[in-house]
């Protein structure tokens, strides 16, 4: 008996399939890529551009385009050599990076001690970490030039133990500038490190005090790890911004405590040389990038 003749099976289909997949990807990817393109190579091309030019006599950008104002970032100016622009550039760094540090040594415990209350009064604590974002950073800096007033107790005990003057505020100063850097940036630590924390697992912990860890190791072979995600993710949203702030440093620090976000607001709005403003701004771009390779590197991120 003979059999049935097999069917003859088209794979026409499956020869188109793959470009089908290709148009769709190519339909999902093309709008990101136009939005990037717009809203940040765009920019980032004009501002190089802008660097390049020049200032005209009254204050308008002049597109004659010299390596000018990079040779004045990098200090050779018409007076000579001068480290001055380079110095703000890395204490701006500095100032962020330490900014950062305490914000993780502050936001551990903090997180910590959100998650371990019972569930009716975490979401009340959770929105004591959230309440700065309902004020203007500009609000929140000129309420700690009354906190830290010469008539209140932080200055009051300040001058009693010699730090300060009789008299004399807490301001302008190094330690107003961290005391305001720290306030405003702490949440942006906090509320990534809380979602890893609250998905710890605490018997990697017990299993860590079982097997006589310090307290130390516990942090570090059985807290950090499992952290590392939250941390990584606070530790970008606060040093990049923390790079460029000028509002907390123009108040807090004044002319004492000059960065380069300060440095740039002056250059685009009193001094009107656009093009240096550029410049500066390219500069403290390549910083971030730069500083968050090296946190890649040294696998902090």
């Amino acid at each position: 008996m003979a059999g049935k003749r097999p069917k003859f099976i088209s794979w026409r289909g499956d020869v188109t399939q793959p470009y089908k997949l290709r148009l769709k990807a190519l339909g999902l990817t093309l709008p990101p890529l136009l939005w990037l393109t717009l809203l940040l190579t765009l920019p980032c091309l004009g501002l190089v551009a802008l660097s390049l030019a020049t200032r005209g006599q009254f204050g308008e950008v002049v597109w004659t385009f010299s390596p000018d104002n990079i040779k004045r970032l990098l200090g050779f100016g018409h007076f000579g050599w001068s480290s001055d622009f380079l110095y703000i550039l890395f204490r701006s760094m500095w100032v962020a990076l330490i900014t950062t540090l305490i914000c993780v040594a502050l936001a551990y415990p903090l997180t910590f001690h959100v998650v371990t209350r019972p569930p009716k009064t975490r979401v009340f604590w959770l929105i004591l970490i959230i309440i700065p974002f309902w004020t203007n950073v500009v609000v929140r800096t000129y309420a700690w030039l009354l906190v830290l007033g010469p008539k209140l107790p932080p200055a009051k005990l300040a001058a009693f133990l010699g730090l300060i003057p009789e008299g004399s505020a807490l301001y302008p100063g190094q330690f107003a500038v961290f005391l305001g850097m720290v306030s405003t940036f702490l949440p942006f630590m906090a509320l990534p490190l809380y979602a890893s924390v609250e998905r710890l697992n605490w018997d990697l912990l017990e299993a860590a005090r079982d097997l006589y860890a310090s307290r130390v190791q516990v942090f570090t072979k059985a807290i950090l790890p499992q952290t590392k995600p939250g941390l990584s993710v606070g530790i970008v949203v606060t040093f990049v911004p923390a790079m460029a702030m000028f509002v907390v440093t123009d108040i807090l620090g004044g002319a004492k405590y000059m960065l380069i976000g300060n440095l740039i607001q002056q250059q685009f709005t009193q001094a009107r040389d656009w093009p240096f403003g550029a410049a500066l701004s390219l500069a403290l771009i390549i910083m971030t990038l730069i500083t968050m390779a090296l946190f890649r590197s040294r696998q902090v991120l």
